[in-house]
């Protein structure tokens, strides 16, 4: 059976369990340090998986949920609900992609936040 769960409870978690900072700027960097590191584990587990044939999908798996807590520490920090982030980028991709990848739309600027 697998564990599945709600992301408000999920979230909700998150920060009873979260260390608890004096010092906001602090927190926010810790954050934001710690999702950049689970992203990296991510990527070198990729690729001793692949371009060293040491099998590290346990290693990727189990990073890809330290970078999604970080994320849910990062969404509490801002007061963000995390499912309604999600929903926002599902329907920002749904619009960008509507028949699935477009390489013309792949390769638009990195500075296009919030595009209409």
């Amino acid at each position: 059976m697998k564990n599945r769960i709600d992301l408000r409870e999920y979230q909700k978690f998150v920060k009873k369990i979260a260390k608890k900072f004096e010092n906001r700027n602090e927190e926010i960097m810790t954050w934001g340090l710690g999702i950049s590191g689970e992203a990296g584990d991510v990527a070198s587990c990729i690729k001793k998986t692949f371009a060293h044939e040491n099998d590290q999908k346990t290693g990727i798996r189990e990073n890809i949920g330290d970078t999604f807590w970080y994320m849910a520490a990062i969404c509490n920090f801002f007061g963000w609900d995390i499912e309604e982030i999600i929903g926002e980028n599902m329907a920002k991709l749904k619009k960008r992609c509507p028949k699935g990848f477009a390489t013309k739309k792949a390769k638009r600027k990195m500075t296009d936040w919030g595009e209409k």
